[in-house]
């Protein structure tokens, strides 16, 4: 598939931005509010490519952005187009939370924060998680990431501290206990509500290690993963690409949604399938008006982000003498689909390299704020 790509990116040097296949790189326009600069930038992308292109998130606000304005996006961009409501209702994790009990799907206990009395006590006992319900409004200048775990009181005191300096609404949700095998995710392209292109998969490494993001997934049948996003999706009539998180609960034996992500997944080329199909491939190809031809899964199949992947094996050997690189390197040859390495397009692994080390570099020099467990 021969098809030009172009990005807006937030920074001009990022490792995606040295691609040998972009055929244009642009930044955010200037603006007084952010969705200014979404539809700025967005104007001015399609006055310079000068034909329609195939519009896909890839991050939460900007499928928030899209869905609320697909009306004049179009017809400058082929966009799926949600309800204007259901991405922020999904990405909002208080919403979510309401919108999985009106139809039915396991979602974890949740207690939104409004003062601080509401964390005088844990609700739901130690440990519990503290969530941004609305993670893009944060700022995280004060060292509280979008999702952390709480394990005594005094982290609890200190996300109360933190919850002052930040906008938007701060939930505590009941923890589910990370356990080998229990964390899946579901990528999938709708139409509609009815399923284009779907996949599952479990996360079989993460970093940080317990709470993270995937760095080795591999696809995996999960019949009632599948069933929950379908059955999710058709009540909302949903359109576009979709990632979703789960946690499996052994006390109950059910599969708990935690994140409703309304875009591209990171790990979404862990689904190609036997005839090279993917969820962005799916959608350009729905969206273009032409025929989609859906191969087989393609089960055992894996993916490696190598970075995160090499952090989290440190950071489990930290203060052993074993050889703290040879897993990774045996995991690196056996992965079918690497985050970032192509023999084809090297600059970017080599842009991840350098990022990686700088921001390894200024963490080391930046004294951490107090703050809950990561």
């Amino acid at each position: 598939m021969d098809v030009a790509v172009h990005a807006v990116l937030a920074a001009p040097h990022g490792p995606v931005a040295q691609s040998r296949y972009l055929a244009s790189r642009t930044l955010w326009a200037s603006a007084p509010t952010p969705e200014e600069s979404f539809l700025a930038t967005l104007r001015s992308t399609a006055k310079r490519m000068g034909r329609p292109a195939v519009l896909l998130p890839m991050d939460d606000i900007t499928a928030i952005y899209i869905a609320r304005h697909s009306a004049i996006l179009t017809p400058d961009f082929l966009v799926s187009a949600p309800a204007a409501d259901v991405p922020a209702r999904v990405a909002d994790k208080h919403t979510l939370a309401a919108t999985c009990a009106e139809h039915g799907i396991p979602h974890p206990e949740i207690r939104v924060i409004e003062n601080a009395a509401d964390v005088s006590a844990a609700p739901f006992g130690y440990p519990l998680m503290a969530k941004w319900a609305r993670p893009w409004l944060s700022t995280g200048e004060h060292g509280f990431r979008s999702t952390m775990v709480v394990r005594t009181p005094a982290d609890l005191a200190a996300v109360a501290d933190l919850a002052a300096l930040e906008p938007g609404e701060l939930l505590l949700q009941r923890h589910l206990a990370p356990r080998p095998d229990a964390d899946w995710f579901f990528h999938g392209y709708f139409r509609d509500g009815s399923c284009v292109f779907s996949g599952t998969g479990r996360k079989e490494r993460a970093y940080p290690p317990t709470a993270g993001i995937t760095t080795l997934g591999r696809w995996l049948p999960n019949p009632e993963i599948d069933e929950t996003a379908r059955t999710l999706a058709k009540a909302l009539g949903y359109s576009g690409v979709l990632d979703l998180d789960f946690r499996y609960d052994p006390r109950d034996g059910r599969h708990y949604l935690l994140d409703f992500n309304p875009r591209v997944g990171a790990q979404f080329r862990l689904f190609g399938d036997t005839g090279g199909m993917d969820v962005i491939r799916a959608a350009y190809l729905d969206l273009a008006g032409e025929p989609l031809d859906v191969g087989a899964p393609h089960y055992d199949r894996t993916y490696l982000v190598e970075n995160y992947d090499l952090l989290r094996k440190l950071m489990r050997a930290r203060g052993t003498n074993s050889g703290k690189g040879r897993g990774w390197l045996a995991s690196l040859r056996q992965a079918d689909e690497l985050a970032w390495y192509a023999s084809d397009d090297f600059e970017p692994f080599v842009g991840m390299v350098k990022h990686t080390f700088l921001r390894a570099l200024k963490g080391r020099r930046k004294q951490p704020p107090r703050r809950p467990h990561d």
